[in-house]
């Protein structure tokens, strides 16, 4: 016997092959059914996924989408079926797409993706991911995502149309179980049957999450709408420019936003620790300088990230809750905060007969380091100039996100425009950075004197935690923004201290509350703010708002919702509340 005769393969029986190959199609049926089965039951929500023992409770369900598809697929023709079953792999493939989507919306925003106005977030979360962990992950991160947009429909689309054929060829087996598992469907709805707390074995998640999709759409449409009738009711629109602003003439007017200062900072106990303590001390400190605050809340419209939509909330006294409001805002012309100053401004240069400024004219200034690409929504702001990352003269390193730590912000905004001599007054809005996500690593405050261009921050930059140390641990990631936010209260505290004068009112607020990493999902979207001055003049047109002494808004300070705040403020620093002049008799 030869070499290859020895070793020649023994042709295998037709039984055989014919054996294996049921093998591997039930197996592929298998994987087909659990792929659909998961798709329809997974929720939308990281934290409503099982863990530990309820694990395979969980997952008892009769997703009725499965009941209905089964149910139009056996009665069709083979053509027809074929085409019906790919074009519902296809949609339960997007819905799934969606459902990952709403993981990542819940886990950072608290609120579902909206499949109509939640796009231009996608180019934001690019620019966070590189610039937080760096280039090579956010190229990874596109490349995960185009992967999973092609494959999921792709592998869906020849999962359901397997499972089609199956039923089609076995098409009494399959009517009698479709009619015997929709009666169970039936019944466990009507009893409301549950082995795991809010999970039902009568599922109809999936039909759910595709029906509020489809209704986002015309939701959309109304709500542009809506947001037109609102933006056009104004009641600061035709106020003339001398009526406005009239207890702030003289005065440096500086709102200062710190990023991600919710109401959670100061009264979970997971987080408060450092905060309150600071605020405390800063309250402190501020008094023996001779600076009063008060304080209360106001409720943001977003929650762990979408900073510009509470931005352009606080200033235009309109609720901007998503991009659509957004953008028809920006290309309107309502009054804002800042338009407000500037409008009061031009009267003042013009009462002072020369175009360059007057005493109590306005020079309205906004330092946004965060900034670091064409931002065209300033012109809406009506900002005279505007500093941002490339302008405010930064040299050092960048701590994650934050393109400079919050105290050279302050610094390089004093340098340029605060201690600028024969100036007139400012109007600034001044946004800090350094408490955005991930919160790591951290900078440390410096002595003023030794800012200069920020290279003194090279050193703290090396040695401090990377994000990526800091997020394997969620009681790290706590820790860290509660540390973030204490290092941005302690910049504006001693800039106060070091630079503020009897002209300074000073705004200090924040944006919105954290991701629910830090805050849980069920947090609300209240932001402390504080208004702190020395003059006493300024707190008594205030006094009317209920808000407590201190640098700390009390439990139960009021609660506005923050589109509420641009009325209040002109309407407190306005004619109706300016002293009454004082009596002169008349000449005899």
């Amino acid at each position: 016997m030869s070499y290859f005769t020895r070793f020649r393969r023994t042709p295998q029986s037709p039984a055989g092959v014919s054996r294996r190959r049921r093998v591997a199609a039930g197996v592929l049926t298998v994987l087909a059914a659990v792929l659909v089965f998961l798709a329809l039951v997974v929720p939308d929500q990281i934290t409503r996924l099982p863990a530990g023992s309820s694990v395979p409770a969980a997952f008892v369900r009769i997703p009725i989408e499965a009941l209905a598809a089964l149910a139009l697929l056996i009665v069709l023709p083979a053509r027809a079926r074929g085409i019906v079953a790919g074009v519902l792999g296809a949609v339960l493939g997007l819905l799934t797409i969606i459902k990952v989507i709403d993981m990542g919306f819940y886990t950072i925003l608290a609120r579902q993706f909206d499949p109509v106005l939640d796009w231009p977030l996608f180019a934001d979360a690019y620019r966070f991911v590189k610039d937080s962990f760096g280039r090579p992950a956010a190229i990874a991160a596109i490349a995960g995502a185009i992967l999973l947009a092609a494959g999921v429909p792709a592998l869906m689309t020849l999962a359901v149309r397997r499972l089609a054929a199956v039923a089609a060829a076995h098409r009494r087996v399959s009517t009698r179980g479709v009619a015997a598992t929709s009666l169970v469907w039936l019944a466990c709805a009507l009893l409301g049957t549950s082995f795991v707390p809010t999970v039902y074995v009568a599922s109809d998640s999936a039909a759910v999450l595709a029906h509020d999709n489809v209704l986002k759409v015309p939701a959309a449409l109304q709500d542009r709408r809506e947001f037109a009738a609102e933006a056009a009711d104004d009641a600061f629109r035709d106020v003339p420019a001398e009526q406005l602003l009239t207890g702030l003439r003289g005065k440096d007017v500086v709102f200062t936003f710190i990023e991600s200062y919710g109401r959670s900072a100061i009264e979970d106990p997971k987080l408060n620790r450092r905060v309150d303590a600071t605020l405390a001390d800063g309250t402190r400190q501020l008094t023996a300088d001779g600076f009063s605050a008060r304080s209360g809340f106001l409720t943001s419209p977003t929650t762990g990230g979408g900073s510009w939509l509470a931005h352009a909330t606080f200033h235009s006294g309109v609720w901007i809750n998503n991009q659509q409001r957004y953008r028809s805002l920006v290309s309107g012309e309502r009054l804002t905060l800042t338009s407000a100053f500037s409008k009061a401004s031009v009267l003042s240069r013009a009462a002072a007969g020369r175009p360059d400024g007057g005493s109590s004219a306005w020079q309205t200034i906004g330092v946004e380091p965060g900034i670091t690409y064409a931002w065209p929504e300033g012109r809406f702001y009506d900002f005279d100039r505007i500093y941002d990352s490339h302008t405010l003269g930064y040299h050092g390193p960048s701590f994650s996100w934050a393109t400079m730590p919050d105290q050279f912000t302050l610094k390089s905004f004093t340098d340029q425009e605060y201690t600028k001599p024969g100036r007139d007054p400012l109007m600034a809005e001044v946004t800090f950075v350094s408490s955005h996500t991930p919160w790591a690593p951290i900078p440390a405050l410096v002595d003023w004197d030794d800012i200069g261009d920020g290279s003194i921050y090279t050193a703290q930059q090396r040695g401090a935690k990377s994000a990526g140390e800091v997020w394997k641990d969620a009681v790290a990631v706590r820790e860290a923004y509660a540390t973030s936010v204490k290092y941005s209260i302690d910049s504006v505290v001693s800039w106060v201290r070091e630079y503020g004068d009897d002209n300074l009112v000073l705004v200090m607020l924040g944006d919105h509350q954290p991701a629910p990493i830090v805050v849980g999902a069920t947090a609300s979207h209240d932001v402390p703010i504080s208004m702190v001055t020395r003059d006493p003049a300024v707190l008594d047109r205030i006094a009317g708002w209920g808000w407590n002494a201190g640098l700390e808004p009390a439990p139960q300070a009021p609660v506005w919702p923050m589109n509420d705040f641009r009325d209040k403020f002109l309407t407190a620093f306005g004619p109706q509340n300016d002293p009454p002049l004082p009596y002169s008799p008349p000449k005899r």
